[in-house]
């Protein structure tokens, strides 16, 4: 378990091509309109330096505006964004990263990621579709477009497929990652091959909270059920996306660093069944 070598949420881990991505990130799913623009201002004054959005989210453009409210400049930050499932083609995958350039006002992303591996539009074409995204993406790379890139909610059978052709490895996998739900057999194939998980919905998209095991456990370490979940999932070895339009919070999330889970502890966590609900099989969900 990782725990000594990241003390703050400027320290970082190395992809495989090489590029630091800090180890702690803020989350912007749900956060829309202005309230994206001031939740990543503060998040980033407060110390945030990655900041997770996606075409998706339909908040690309306030985010844009928050990063440039918190007067950080452009190159201390780690930015990311995602292709969304409407994309089927080498050429809306280019234009749609050119989109997403032009609404987070930047002439670069730090990674880019395939939101989602089998799109119920495409669900009979989906290992083709996935391959001329990534042919993009490898374009897009080489042209410095995008630092680094990878993908989202991908199993083990979705990389196979996708390694098949790719000549640029994906640098990141970000999957559901909460207590009781690890999904074991993608992240050590993951692991296997030298890619990053990034844990999303890390408070099992609020289950946690009503968790009597994980709220005892936060007890424990004096601190707060979010701020547990955060470190559990970093002490894994995954980067945690954090979200928050709270100020407070917002703070809250960030000081994790000065405690840490005990292994009989981190086993409890892990090995909970269903109280933070399960991750669901991505070839099924219908969208």
């Amino acid at each position: 378990m990782l725990t000594t070598n990241v003390k703050s949420a400027a320290d970082s881990f190395e992809l495989i091509n090489g590029v630091k991505i800090p180890c702690l990130g803020f989350g912007t799913w749900q956060i829309e309109g202005s309230a994206a623009d001031l939740a990543v201002a503060e998040a980033v004054r407060a110390g945030y330096i990655h900041i997770d959005t996606a075409a998706a989210y339909g908040n690309e453009e306030f985010v844009g505006s928050g990063l440039k409210r918190s007067g950080i400049p452009r190159e201390e930050l780690f930015l990311t964004t995602k292709l969304w499932n409407n994309i089927r083609t080498y050429d809306e995958a280019i234009a749609a990263c050119e989109q997403s350039l032009s609404l987070l006002g930047t002439d670069y992303i730090d990674l880019l990621l395939i939101h989602w591996p089998n799109p119920l539009k495409f669900r009979a074409c989906w290992k083709e579709r996935n391959t001329e995204l990534w042919r993009a993406m490898e374009q897009l790379y080489r042209d410095g477009k995008v630092r680094a890139i990878g993908v989202s909610n991908f199993c083990e059978r979705h990389l196979d497929a996708l390694f098949e052709t790719a000549e640029i490895s994906p640098s990141v996998n970000q999957i559901r990652v909460c207590p009781g739900d690890i999904d074991e057999e993608t992240i050590s194939y993951c692991k296997s091959k030298g890619i990053l998980i990034e844990g999303y919905s890390v408070l099992g998209t609020g289950r946690a909270l009503d968790s009597a095991l994980i709220v005892e456990t936060a007890k424990k370490y004096g601190v707060g059920v979010a701020q547990l979940c955060i470190r559990w999932c970093l002490q894994n070895g995954f980067v945690p996306l954090a979200r928050s339009v709270s100020p407070e919070h917002i703070m809250q999330n960030l000081d994790i660093f000065g405690f840490e889970i005990e292994p009989a502890d981190m086993v409890a966590l892990s090995e909970m069944v269903g109280e933070c609900g399960v991750h669901e099989n991505p070839d099924e969900r219908p969208f």
